[in-house]
């Protein structure tokens, strides 16, 4: 093995190396194209065209020019694809335009240090080879889920949420399908290099996904579909916390929902209330009587101020949460995962000068996190799991939460990011979690995407965004668990893990004598 990483090496040594200039330009443009991949754009080549030329242009590199062409991919990756920021920090956050956009090519900045880091790590210590790039791209896309509280956002995997490759996801979830869709992107550089062999291995990992596809692990329950209401109140972002229109909120959300007593459950939207449960108890009193009075099921988001604890710690604990109530229902769940600068401000005292219109916004300051062992709400004799907003970006917590569930249901607020990419993103993840856990996805929004997903991750209803709307659905309870729900990540993080080990083993000795000539 060591013997053929040598020959790519000298293979390599012979080729002339562009300035530098070229391949720094090349990786902010390849970054700067990857989101439209991703929904709405859906031009899932780009997900292979963009690292194959990240890839490419790391040919010969030393590990410091490797850190610099690797963070201007990650620079452009991340200006452009998390730019729906944008929207809330603007609009929502009255902070001037220029200062804006500064705010976000600074997250870009800094989220692009996972590439550059990514980059110098795969030049430094091992060979030019898909099985060590691919390898170490999933493990810095796992690292995302966890370094600075994490922003598991813009994964290559997505892009084949419903196509070619997502048969990966139930088996080992989506790590696996970015991996295959490295190895595929860093092939084509190989077969453009006359390196043909790579055509096998591409060949097989696409007709594995095509064979993936056909196992099936998890079939309906015998039990009659759970006939589900979702409301789309499309509360606008600016009045949805002010104090003149949180009745006129409670009221739309009401009217819409006068239709639909009857149905096993209704579902209304994250901070659908827009008040604690502590302010709104007579509100809350009357709903839960008429939903046990036509034997319905109601789920609402709601800030949840714990009192009882908040004495215990001597300060307020608040959390964004979600309650269910009525006929045969019962539960709370508390967010686990707060989303930066569009629930919470990072460093809110430091930069309160910058987002002056969120410091006395509820939705933005406050909360705190919920425990990590909650337990699925019960409806109607079947347990839903619960994920609120950002949650469904991390693939474990979901799958955690999935465990032992029947549903999954997952509560939104995409005001924010009203007419950006940003809420489709994030539906697009939800398709992802409901083909890894094998259940179908309930999703309430305020403004859209507001969904039924099946257990294969497709869109089965979608409500128009925008728009006051109510959608029904009849959706089976299904049983057994899919082999990325028994497992999690450990498969395809530990046979990363191992093919960067036999990396770094069998390194050819040239690679730490030219690291060190050219440092």
């Amino acid at each position: 093995m060591r013997a053929y990483f040598e020959k790519l090496l000298d293979s390599s040594q012979q080729q002339k190396q562009l300035p530098l200039i070229f391949p720094l330009l090349i990786a902010l443009f390849s970054g700067a194209v990857f989101s439209f991949s991703l929904a709405p754009y859906y031009w899932w080549w780009l997900a292979i065209l963009s690292p194959a030329l990240l890839y490419a242009t790391l040919h010969k590199r030393s590990a410091k020019q490797a850190f610099a062409i690797g963070w201007s991919y990650g620079f452009g990756l991340w200006f452009v694809g998390a730019f729906w920021l944008y929207t809330s920090i603007h609009v929502y956050g009255d902070t001037n335009a220029f200062l804006s956009v500064c705010m976000i090519a600074v997250m870009a900045l800094v989220m692009g240090l996972f590439t550059a880091f990514q980059t110098w790590v795969y030049r430094r210590f091992f060979p030019e080879t898909p099985l060590t790039f691919a390898p170490l791209w999933i493990v810095f896309e796992w690292a995302k889920t966890w370094v600075f509280t994490g922003f598991p956002w813009l994964f290559v995997g997505y892009a084949f949420t419903e196509r070619l490759l997502d048969g990966y996801a139930p088996l080992f979830g989506i790590y696996a399908i970015s991996f295959v869709v490295i190895v595929l992107a860093c092939a084509l550089v190989e077969v453009l290099r006359k390196r043909i062999f790579w055509v096998i291995p591409s060949a097989l990992l696409v007709l594995g996904a095509w064979g993936a596809s056909y196992i099936q692990f998890v079939k309906p329950k015998a039990a009659k579909p759970l006939s589900v209401s979702l409301i789309q109140g499309n509360i606008p972002q600016d009045l949805k916390w002010l104090t003149e229109y949180q009745v006129r909120t409670l009221e739309i959300y009401a009217g819409l929902t006068q239709s639909e007593w009857g149905r096993d459950l209704i579902v209304w939207p994250e901070s659908s209330i827009p008040l604690f449960q502590t302010d709104i108890e007579p509100f809350l009193d009357a709903m839960d009587a008429q939903a046990k009075k036509n034997h319905t099921a109601w789920v609402t988001g709601i800030p949840y101020w714990d009192v009882a604890k908040s004495h215990q710690v001597g300060s307020p604990l608040y959390y964004n949460s979600i309650m269910a109530s009525g006929s045969d229902s019962s539960g709370l769940y508390k967010k686990q995962r707060l989303v930066p600068f569009g629930e919470y401000i990072p460093l809110s005292g430091l930069l309160s000068w910058v987002l002056p219109a969120m410091q006395n916004d509820i939705s933005m300051s406050g909360f705190t996190r919920g425990e990590s062992d909650q337990k699925p709400l019960l409806i109607k004799g079947h347990a839903l799991a619960a994920a609120i907003c950002y949650e469904v970006a991390y693939p474990n917590l979901t799958r955690r939460n999935a465990e032992d569930s029947d549903f999954l249901v997952t509560v939104s607020n995409d005001a924010w990011f009203t007419g950006t990419a940003g809420p489709w993103q994030h539906l697009q993840m939800v398709q992802m979690r409901a083909k890894e856990n094998g259940r179908w996805f309930i999703r309430a929004t305020n403004t859209g995407v507001t969904a039924f997903i099946d257990q294969n991750g497709h869109i089965t209803e979608q409500a128009p965004i925008d728009k006051e709307f109510v959608l029904r659905g009849d959706l089976p309870a299904m049983q057994g668990q899919t082999l990325y729900n028994r497992l999690g990540d450990y498969p395809i993080l530990g046979f990363a893990v191992l093919l960067l080990i036999l990396g770094w083993v069998y390194r050819p000795r040239k690679v730490d004598v030219s690291f060190k000539s050219r440092r």
